[in-house]
């Protein structure tokens, strides 16, 4: 079947986009904010002891963004003032209180990322959906004080009734729908997608490229600087999807630092997260039927 969640735009045929202040690129930098179960496979640096039980070289390595990779991360953040949006799993409020605490701290911007990185939708039916995403939303509001506003899937999963669930709950946008240098709006009412990289992303980078540090530092130069000459007329977006279990390991955490410094020391850069760029969009009526 043919693609019936949002209609064919090309980019050249829209009207202009105008950031705050003039701006050329909203940047945000997405958080992702994970629990794994400890009896499942998942992203793993060694597919050879991925299906055991237990896997201690893998699921070890992912716990080490938690416990420590985070930690060099806000860091960072705070250096370079940029307010992450946090693509939390709802597993994330439940069991480690100290990650939602700094989030807090910080207004980070709370983004639903499923229950756990181990659990995927394909398969619900819609009644099972709707339990498990109200279980999602509920779990994260009651947690962080807010409401999420968006969405993205563990591994930018769903069902071809997710986006309407989402709206049903009071969710205006998806990043799952990596289609696009800038928002969109979906053919479910109230609903957008807001543009995320699956390429600029240290997990695609690291793990299934093997790049090294001063190769992420010279993509995220390159990505900007191309979105910046591309926004003459009409804005654009970057995205930076980060995991503290790969980015944040001590070998790497200098190039990311770096790259952030170049990112905020940019003049036409709006810093911003990802609910502020929806809802910039949502606000722009002569855009409303683009």
């Amino acid at each position: 079947m043919d693609n019936k969640l949002y209609d064919y735009s090309p980019i050249t045929d829209r009207a202009p986009l105008h950031w705050p202040e003039g701006k050329k690129v909203a940047f945000y930098l997405g958080l992702n904010l994970e629990h794994y179960q400890i009896d499942k496979p998942s992203t793993s640096i060694f597919g050879g002891t991925a299906g055991l039980h237990p896997d201690p070289l893998n699921y070890g390595w992912r716990d080490y963004g938690l416990r420590v990779g985070l930690w060099r991360m806000i860091d960072s953040l705070d250096r370079h003032g940029i307010r992450a949006s946090a693509l939390v799993n709802a597993d994330i409020c439940r069991h480690y209180p100290q990650v939602v605490q700094v989030g807090l701290d910080r207004d980070w911007a709370w983004v639903a990322h499923g229950r756990d990185n181990s659990t995927f939708q394909a398969g619900m039916s819609r009644e099972e959906e709707v339990d498990y995403l109200e279980d999602v939303v509920r779990t994260i509001e009651s947690h962080t004080g807010s409401r999420p506003k968006g969405w993205l899937g563990p591994a930018l999963t769903e069902t071809d009734n997710t986006p309407e669930i989402l709206a049903e709950l009071g969710l205006s946008y998806v990043l799952d729908w990596c289609a696009d240098d800038q928002p969109f709006h979906l053919n479910v009412a109230g609903m957008m997608s807001v543009p995320y990289s699956i390429e600029v992303n240290d997990v695609t980078l690291f793990s299934n490229r093997n790049l090294s540090g001063p190769d992420f530092l010279q993509i995220v130069k390159d990505q900007y600087e191309q979105l910046s000459a591309d926004a003459g007329e009409s804005g654009r977006v970057m995205s930076l999807p980060l995991h503290p279990f790969i980015i944040n390991q001590p070998f790497r955490h200098k190039y990311l630092d770096l790259a952030l410094e170049f990112i905020a020391g940019q003049p036409d850069v709006w810093l911003t997260t990802s609910d502020d760029i929806a809802k910039h969009f949502k606000d722009m009526p002569e855009r409303q039927s683009s």
